[in-house]
């Protein structure tokens, strides 16, 4: 049974931008294939910036990305998934 793709929106924050930009960007490029779009704001005012990306991909690979951008220090991802 093949699995069906769905589409999710990840939130990310990141803190220290300095320290976890080259991880972050490791992880979105071995998980290119699925990312749809992907917007990123600096919020200087509270020394953060928020990246939001849109996927299309199975349950597995979604959770795989989150769970792999949540793995690096100073990064908070959380998934908005379609049913």
């Amino acid at each position: 049974m093949e699995k069906e793709n769905k589409v999710a929106v990840i939130g990310i924050v990141v803190n220290n931008r300095e320290e976890t930009s080259r991880k972050v960007n490791d992880v979105l490029s071995a998980f290119g294939s699925i990312i749809v779009g992907r917007m990123g704001i600096p919020y200087k005012e509270k020394g953060i910036s928020v990246i939001s990306i849109i996927v299309d991909g199975t349950n597995d690979e979604i959770g795989a990305l989150a769970g792999k951008l949540g793995n690096i220090n100073g990064i908070k991802a959380k998934v908005a998934l379609t049913y």
